[in-house]
């Protein structure tokens, strides 16, 4: 069965906007670490966080995050 990671490029566009981890987590309700993790690939985050995260960009989920086989 293949393995799958879920990347995203929340950093990218944190970066665009010259946004901070901590601003980002206080836009959708969660904390910096919380952030820290997603970014990092260390955490998945929820659906319902994944559209905020989404939402705070202005873009798609889609556009953030990419489902990736590791095979």
């Amino acid at each position: 069965m293949a393995e799958f990671e879920l990347k995203n490029t929340i950093k990218v566009e944190r970066a665009k906007r010259n946004m901070t981890q901590a601003e980002l987590a206080l836009m959708i309700g969660v904390s910096r670490k919380t952030i820290n993790t997603i970014e990092t690939g260390k955490f998945i985050p929820s659906t319902i966080t994944a559209f905020r995260i989404a939402k705070a960009f202005n873009v798609r989920p889609e556009q953030i995050f990419e489902l990736v086989s590791n095979e």
